[in-house]
Order: structure tokens, then sequence, then C-alpha cells
């Protein structure tokens, strides 16, 4: 499919993931809008793209950050969005402070939605709309309990879309990378390399699934989809388990 002359907005780009899919998206011929709050790194991610290319700052967990964002897809529509944004707190869900759920639902959740949902009202055919979830939305992880519910609402949220709107030619996909090494967390050493990707192989399999638009969910790298289709297969007993005696940090993204 031609590029040149298309849209892009990604949320979450001054960073990890972000960051990597708006510079394949810019290289690939999209003009892109990143969203992010902090200024500073996102428009030295926009500065890096080239000419064209604009920043929106935003805080995507209050409801002003939400709102500025949702005008902008209203008043200029484009032809990608993706929700790239999110969080995790890690810890017993008792001992975490309610707040910070509160974001992470507000983020990964509320955000996603409200953004989608004005993309997808004045969508066109051809258009594409992608929400980065998780492999954790396959398996439930003791201390990261409402992260993982969070990334399992994005994808079952993604598959129903993505049916609903197949027909008047608008693509949606359920992005689900695995341990990413991003500014936040570049080490896993306590997992083997075959099982870290960088966030330039998640956006490469992102553009890949954006070009074939063919699935509804597509998960990023062979093992992370192994790993995903024996959290589907095994006992839920058993999963919880087996996670239960990871660290959590190697999960996060």
């Amino acid at each position: 499919m031609p590029t040149a002359g298309r849209t892009a907005l990604v949320t979450g780009a001054s960073e990890g993931i972000g960051r990597a899919l708006a510079r394949a998206l810019a290289a690939a011929g999209y003009t892109v809008t990143g969203v992010a709050r902090n200024e500073e790194r996102l428009r030295t991610v926009i500065d890096s793209l080239g000419h064209g290319h604009a920043a929106l700052v935003a805080d995507l967990a209050s409801e002003e950050g939400r709102e500025r964002v949702v005008q902008a897809i209203r008043q200029a529509p484009f032809d990608v969005l993706i929700n790239n944004a999110g969080t995790a707190t890690t810890g017993p869900f008792a001992e975490i402070p309610l707040d910070s759920a509160t974001i992470m639902m507000n983020l990964n959740c509320h955000a996603l939605v409200a953004l989608a949902h004005a993309f997808l009202v004045g969508a066109r055919p051809g258009d594409a709309l992608i929400n980065v979830s998780s492999t954790l939305a396959f398996a439930p992880m003791p201390n990261l309990s409402v992260y993982c519910a969070t990334k399992a609402f994005v994808t079952s949220l993604s598959e129903s879309l993505w049916h609903e709107h197949k027909s008047q030619g608008v693509y949606v996909l359920g992005l689900c990378p695995g341990t990413t090494a991003t500014r936040s967390q570049p080490h896993n050493d306590d997992l083997p390399a075959g099982l870290v990707q960088t966030p330039e192989q998640v956006a490469a399999t992102a553009l890949t699934a954006l070009h074939r638009r063919k699935q509804p969910t597509v998960i990023s790298g062979k093992k992370n989809t192994l790993f995903a289709t024996a959290a589907r297969a095994l006992p839920r007993r058993a999963v919880l388990r087996l996670l239960a005696t990871r660290p959590t940090r190697q999960y996060t993204r």
C-alpha cells in the first residue's frame, strides 16, 4: 500500500516501542504526530524524524490530556492510529496504592478506548488502528494483576473491533510484544537473549502486519508466540504457578 502523503499518530512516542514505531513509520513515508507527556524527549524524537512531523504533548492518564488528543484526531483525521502508551506498577494488588492501579486503567484502557472511538467514528477505507497489548494478555501474572487485566482487555477489544470494521476496509490490530528492551528496562540479564526483543523488532512486526492487514492479533517473535500458545493451552493454575516464580520486571515493557 502506498504511504506517501499518509499520516499516523503514535502515542507513547518519546521512548521504547513508540519511538521505534514513529521512526519506522516516518521511514516508510508517513507524516507522524507523536504524543507523549515528556516534552523534551518527545521533541527530540520528532526532530530526529526530519521535516514535517509534529509533537503533541499530552498526559493521556488525565482527562485533559485525553481530550486534547481526541480533538486532534477529530480535527485532522489520521490514516493510522497507534495506541502504544501504557504503564505498569508491580507488586501485590493490596499493597500498591489505589492511585497507581487507577492510573494504569486510565492510561492502558480509558485513554485507548477514547482515542480508538474518536478514530473509528471517522475512519475511512484503508485506515488502520493498532492497539499495543502484551503477551501477558494471555496469562495472568501475580504481582502484575492490574496490568495483565488491562492487556487482556486491550486484546479482546481489538479482536472485536477487527471484526466490526473489516467489512468497511478499516484494519484493527492488537499487537502483543513480549519482553522488550526499553529505556526504562534496558537489561534482562537473567533471561535468554532470544526472549528479549528490541523496540525496532517489535516495530518491524507491526509494520509487516499493517502491510498484510490479515490478523486481528499479532504476537511479536516466534518464542513469544510459543509462550502465548502454551499459556492458552495449559491449565490456568499451572500458568499462575509458573509465572509466580518469575521476576515481574521481565514482563513489563
